[in-house]
């Protein structure tokens, strides 16, 4: 990206013509060397009768004429004082008037005039200390404005790079900041992406009129700059730029056209563009090459992880290693990451998002889904990483240990919890889930079952009924529906537990002969939170009640542990 030293030669310069803009309306223009657009430097009080010793190129000396004083005052001393001064590269002359001179001697304004050196009077209401001061403030301001601009291009250009089209956007970003017109163009030669350019940049010229440009760009080696003139509108310069591998191939090229040489600040955009172009297309094409070789062996020879030989299976564990910075036999997981419903709306760039989780999960191997993502990973997702990725507005589903040949199977385990981490807005690890019905439903969903299913009974106002039926159903579900089995755990008779059933058919309005409506109402029995209560007359058991969401007594897929 760009950086202050890439702008280095804008940096600690202003042009004379806004410095002299900036300086009180009494000092007089002499001589104009005609040199306003020209840069200065430094602003240099001195006295000396040879100062360039002492200078830099592009200052701006002052004198109250000391050097002039005396039987040297001649034209030819002025004469040579000036000569060395524009010998140095000083950007103009400021003379102030007293305590010696009342005007500027006569032999000072011939000899700037002679040697087109531009001369200002200064006078004594203006001293020395003001004019300093008056450059170092603009000078200031114009770093800070060169710093702001700097920032703003670094912005426009990592926007670029995340987003959707990074090559096209970077072009687009490249013209709007240099006065060119660009073209990417590949190691074949082809164009691959362009932008016209606005300021009279105009558009490119034909791509035959480029062939001995991009001929000596992509045969060439090490980083160059090829230039052509061709002379047309848009097109006086042309010059082009290789994008490079990290063994020196010539993976493409960039080439600019533009009506004159571009500044130093605008040569250090096209600098950062060629840059981050190169990434791009070394990591498109001679990066890390592992993921793609696996992508390709798995598309062309799917069944190749079940059947293929002990070779085969080996080489494709080397590239999923690579793929990941691991190692052949570490153990890999999937996770599955889904929005959370207090989360924002996804990110506008898929880029930016696949390189976030890339970063953050250690490997290349993530792909963004219609529900959010996909990673395979080798680290085990500590609650460091999973607290960092829920405060992003993501829950996860963290798959349990499994080598190369398990990561279908388990896939398939993350996937069959995920509509329960969408429901409940919590994240899940496979190995931490009971696998059974009631342990893949969860707390949250359990207990929503069990209002919906009991409500007629969970409902009732006499707490000693409510327990009692809810004991009844609970035996008799466990029981597998047996009278008599049903009648000696509770110490009923067998007619008063099918009086109760009956009535609790009733007042559920179902019919508990079906094997379905059997099932689904056991699971919803887990998840009734058991208090004990004093047994009521006629019932057996203790009280129930629905728990709250994620705050159940008994632990999903647990099953009733009270002895009848």
């Amino acid at each position: 990206m760009l950086a202050p030293e890439a702008g280095a030669e804008r940096f600690g310069f202003v042009t004379l013509e806004q410095f002299l803009q900036k300086l009180p309306a009494e000092l007089k223009i002499l001589h104009d060397g005609g040199n306003g657009a020209g840069m200065l430097r430094w602003v240099e009080p001195s006295e000396l009768e040879d100062p360039t010793p002492y200078l830099l190129d592009g200052e701006f000396i002052l004198t109250a004429g000391l050097p002039f004083l005396g039987e040297g005052g001649s034209a030819v001393k002025a004469d040579a004082y000036v000569q060395r001064l524009v010998g140095a590269g000083v950007g103009a002359l400021g003379f102030g008037l007293e305590p010696y001179f009342d005007a500027v001697p006569e032999a000072v304004v011939e000899a700037c005039r002679r040697h087109n050196l531009t001369l200002v009077e200064f006078p004594k209401t203006v001293p020395f200390a003001a004019i300093g001061l008056e450059f170092s403030q603009l000078l200031e301001s114009d770093n800070a404005r060169v710093f702001r601009q700097l920032a703003d291009t670094n912005r426009q250009l990592m926007r670029a790079v995340l987003s959707a089209r990074p090559e096209h956007e970077l072009l687009a970003a490249l013209v709007q900041r240099v006065p060119v017109w660009a073209l990417l163009v590949g190691a074949d030669g082809r164009v691959r992406a362009r932008a016209a350019g606005g300021n009279g940049a105009g558009t490119a010229v034909e791509l035959s009129a480029l062939q001995p440009l991009l001929k000596r760009l992509l045969a060439g080696s090490g980083p160059r700059v090829e230039m052509e003139q061709l002379g047309e509108s848009g097109s006086t310069v042309v010059f082009g730029h290789p994008l490079r591998s990290t063994r020196d191939a010539n993976l493409g090229a960039l080439v600019l056209g533009s009506n004159g040489p571009l500044t130093p600040a605008q040569n250090s955009v096209v600098s950062s563009v060629v840059g981050l172009l190169e990434l791009l297309v070394r990591q498109r094409t001679s990066g890390s090459l592992a993921p793609s070789q696996l992508a390709t062996a798995l598309l062309l020879h799917p069944d190749s992880v079940a059947s293929g030989g002990t070779k085969h299976v080996n080489s494709l564990k080397d590239l999923l290693a690579q793929s990941m910075s691991s190692t052949r036999s570490a153990p890999l997981r999937v996770v599955q990451g889904v929005k959370a419903d207090t989360a924002g709306p996804a990110g506008e760039s898929p880029v930016r998002e696949l390189l976030q989780w890339r970063r953050m999960f250690d490997t290349k191997l993530v792909e963004i889904t219609d529900y959010g993502f996909a990673a395979i990973t080798r680290l085990k997702v500590d609650e460091a990483l999973l607290a960092e990725t829920e405060e992003l507005g993501w829950r996860l589903v963290i798959g349990d240990a499994t080598e190369f040949q398990g990561l279908a199977s388990a896939y398939r385990r993350v996937t069959s919890l995920r509509a329960r981490v969408q429901a409940t807005g919590r994240s899940a690890r496979v190995d931490e889930v009971t696998w059974s019905v009631a342990g893949l439903l969860g707390r949250e969903a359990g207990t929503m079952l069990a209002a919906r299913l009991l409500d007629p009974v969970l409902g009732q106002e006499d707490p000693e009924r409510r327990a009692g039926q809810l004991a009844v159903l609970r035996t008799w579900l466990g029981e597998n529906g047996s009278w008599d089995a049903t009648a000696k755990a509770m110490g009923l008779h067998r007619n008063s537990v099918r009086r109760q059933i009956n009535a609790l058919a009733e007042l559920l309005d179902t019919d508990l002969n079906q094997a379905q409506v059997r099932a689904e109402l056991w699971f919803a029995l887990q998840y009734v939170d058991e208090t004990p209560s004093p047994a009521a007359p006629g019932a057996v058991g203790p009280a129930a009640a629905v728990g709250p969401a994620g705050a159940t007594n008994l632990a999903p897929g647990s099953s009733d542990s009270h002895s009848r």
